[in-house]
This record gives structure tokens, sequence and C-alpha cells, in this order.
């Protein structure tokens, strides 16, 4: 498997999402009924699937 660098865009949505997670973890969005820590995980998901897909 021939790992790629992500694009930019997937680098930002998953820094996006996982700033996200941070915040519901500080308890400043307290309005997102997802547990921090999934948060976290799905922008690890998606930066991990951008570094696996060549050219996305």
């Amino acid at each position: 498997m021939n790992l790629s660098a992500p694009t930019q865009l997937i680098f930002i949505i998953a820094l996006v999402i996982a700033i996200i997670g941070v915040l519901a973890a500080l308890g400043v969005l307290a309005f997102i009924p997802l547990a921090s820590v999934w948060i976290v995980l799905i922008a690890y998901i998606v930066l991990a699937g951008g570094c696996m897909m060549r050219g996305a």
C-alpha cells in the first residue's frame, strides 16, 4: 500500500472536525450529542482515508 499526502482540502476538513471535537470536550459546544472522543476519531479516519487515496 502506497501512502500519499492528503490534499489541503481533506486536511482542513479533518482539522475542523478535530477542533470541533476538542471544543466539545472542553464544554464550549455542549449542544453536540456525540462524545468528543468519537468526533476526534472521525477526524482521524477522514485524515487517514485522505492519506490512503491517491489524489484525494
